[in-house]
């Protein structure tokens, strides 16, 4: 494949490996673009969306090869979301959802290289680590992964309510997941979930649930505002039963294995903020095209040139250019060989890139609707799913104002928000 891949507008300096994997993104974008509007109108991820990803590889794109998969990196995973992004939202949401579920292998397998398990945790540890990579690389199987719940916590991401209770051959699972991609259509969900006999953050444990598990439900259908093809249903577990060797309950694996990420929690977080620059970047190549094609009736000039137009021009390509420089900053800083910073400097960074990144892609979406006019003011065309798309990104994760209140919390009192937290982990 010749000229330049949609990865290259975000990281122009693409090395020939990662290039090789760009390109099979690319090779899936003529179908997926072909269905966002029906599938945004349908709100549902289309059936073959799947398949499409796991026929080109790249449900294994960041497992290592060792495992079934591409090889490849944060900074392969960034330009997957961006070019993704650039052709349908929802989809990235769903496929960088399938994609954290790595973390939850190769942080535990560097975790181990660091001597971080003892010898009889170990093998428990590295069995499901691998059993997690090689589902996604070998078998080419799609993960949900599943963390977030409805209820918050003051201190912390996500409040893990979900219950593990002990049982003959396995574990008993017990909660409402209320956020995260892939509900009804993932081959295995990942739940996190906390065991009841175990305190604190050493009570967070993980789980492969089987899609058709007994017990296992996708919650009431989610209508979001945007990212609405994304199968974000939830997940319902009424005494689902998961045997011992799709879990990993030994306590403090998790958290430990967490410690090894280069950014905040378990890494690779900045590649939800690529799908934002990414729908920014394909509605202001709508919008651009559009105006450009059209022209005045008297003067036969395109309407992008009348004063209105050229400040909308201009305002949009300043959001966008700060967009992407925030967005290849933070991926610079999370993938660098050797590290560049130290790591509570790398999270300090992402607090603010979050927020910058999405509020930034958000205006742009807004400068392309005023562009466009009333005529291309509709629901399902690259202007109404970018309006939508992009606002989920000013709430999704945490909010620019929860970033800045974090950073000046980490900074002035050496305090950030956490990751993950449990009950017993905030009533202390």
């Amino acid at each position: 494949m010749t000229g330049q891949l949609t990865a290259e507008y975000l990281l122009p300096d693409l090395t020939p490996a990662e290039r090789g994997r760009a390109e099979r993104v690319e090779s899936v974008l003529p179908a997926i673009a072909a269905a966002a509007e029906s599938a945004d109108e349908a709100g549902a991820l289309p059936e073959g969306h799947i398949k499409l990803l796991g026929d080109a590889g790249l449900l294994g794109l960041v497992v290592p090869e060792e495992y079934g998969g591409l090889g490849g990196g944060l900074r392969d995973l960034a330009a997957t979301t961006y070019t993704l992004g650039k052709a349908c939202g929802s989809t990235a949401l769903a496929f960088f959802f399938h994609c954290s579920s790595s973390s939850r292998g190769l942080l535990p397998l560097a975790a181990l290289d660091a001597g971080l398990y003892g010898e009889e945790e170990a093998p428990v540890v590295r069995a499901f680590a691998e059993k997690v990579l090689h589902l996604m690389g070998t078998e080419r199987k799609a993960i949900g992964n599943f963390a977030s719940e409805a209820v918050k916590a003051s201190n912390a991401n996500v409040l893990i309510r979900t219950t593990a209770t002990r049982t003959e051959g396995g574990w008993l699972l017990n909660g409402e997941k209320s956020f995260g991609c892939l509900s009804g259509s993932a081959d295995y969900y990942l739940v996190t979930a906390r065991r009841e006999d175990v305190e604190g953050l050493d009570a967070l444990t993980l789980f492969l649930v089987a899609r058709d598990s007994e017990g296992a439900r996708p919650r009431a259908p989610w209508i979001g505002l945007g990212m609405r093809a994304s199968d974000n249903n939830g997940l319902v577990l009424e005494d689902c039963f998961v045997p011992d060797d799709l879990s990993l309950a030994v306590p403090g694996a998790f958290t430990r294995a967490t410690s090894m990420s280069r950014g905040s929690w378990v890494g690779n977080q900045i590649a939800i903020a690529s799908i934002y620059a990414g729908v920014a970047q394909g509605v202001w190549d709508y919008a651009m095209g559009r105006t450009m094609a059209a022209t005045f009736a008297d003067t036969g000039k395109p309407i992008a040139s009348s004063p209105m137009h050229q400040v909308l021009i201009g305002d949009g390509e300043q959001h966008l250019a700060e967009a992407h420089l925030w967005l290849r900053r933070q991926i610079e800083l999370e993938a660098s060989d050797p590290p560049i910073l130290p790591k509570n400097e790398v999270v300090q960074s992402w607090k603010l890139a979050k927020g910058a990144i999405c509020e930034h892609a958000h205006e742009v979406a807004l400068a392309s609707l005023k562009m466009c006019g009333t005529s291309g003011a509709l629901m399902g065309n690259p202007i109404g799913r970018a309006v939508r798309d992009t606002s989920m990104g000013l709430v999704q994760a945490f909010p620019a104002e929860r970033g800045k209140l974090d950073l000046a919390k980490m900074i002035v009192e050496n305090e950030g928000w956490a990751g993950l937290t449990t009950t017993d982990s905030f009533k202390k």
